[in-house]
């Protein structure tokens, strides 16, 4: 747990579901405001986290309409009050959860109204933090990647940006796009022309798996090589 006197962010990472996909409470220690990101199930153990930390959710955020992604949304929604909120492009893959489940073999989720569709460039502001929005189609049409840069007042360097980059960008890989509406063209212009113009020393938390740096993916990332309808 953060030290509130330090300012510095809480972020708890919880595996969660069938797939692990990795949800993440991020909140500020003096307000106690919170974000979370992609709840995609066993919202009883999330909401346990936010107690633990005394956290108020201002939004929850799903970086793409996977079901493995949204599938607690609508019990976060009922538990907190909070808006959920997603990238618009990705409304039609959510509006069908009952045919992902089925593609799965599971049961499909109650679905969560969507308070708010995101667009590129919007800023989610709680307490003294903030994420730009940055549309990463290809994973999926409306897949986003939330940026939060170093705080300004950082005179010594010791904090440095996180990239939460959902299925977009992995550890040593990148989203499939063999699944509606996904593209390997997009998803590697949306990595070149985007996720890798941040700082080398940037931390990306994925989806799902290891956490990495956009340095670490621009040196040994094997699947980064741009198609050749792509290079211009």
């Amino acid at each position: 747990m953060a030290d509130p006197k330090s300012g510095k962010i809480i972020h708890e990472i919880l595996p969660v579901g069938m797939l692990q996909c990795n949800c993440s409470i991020i909140g500020d220690p003096q307000t106690r405001e919170a974000l979370v990101v992609d709840p995609g199930d066993e919202a009883a153990r999330i909401l346990e986290l936010l107690a633990k930390h005394a956290l108020t959710v201002k939004a929850i955020v799903s970086t793409h309409a996977h079901i493995d992604h949204v599938g607690g949304l609508r019990k976060m929604q009922q538990a907190t009050g909070a808006p959920v909120v997603m990238h618009g492009d990705d409304m039609d893959l959510y509006r069908h959860l009952d045919a992902q489940a089925a593609w799965i073999g599971m049961r499909a989720p109650d679905p969560a109204s969507v308070d708010k569709l995101l667009r590129e460039g919007d800023t989610l502001r709680w307490g003294r933090f903030e994420a730009n929005i940055m549309h990463t189609p290809g994973h999926t049409p409306g897949s986003i990647s939330l940026y939060l840069a170093p705080p300004h007042d950082d005179k010594a360097g010791a904090d440095v940006g996180k990239l939460l980059a959902g299925d977009t960008l992995f550890a040593g890989s990148i989203g499939r796009t063999d699944l509606w509406g996904g593209s390997l063209e997009q998803i590697l212009r949306s990595i070149h022309q985007k996720l890798l113009l941040l700082p080398d020393e940037t931390i990306v938390y994925p989806g799902h798996g290891a956490i990495t740096t956009i340095g670490q993916e621009r040196a040994d990332n094997p699947f980064l090589e741009l198609p050749r309808s792509s290079r211009r």
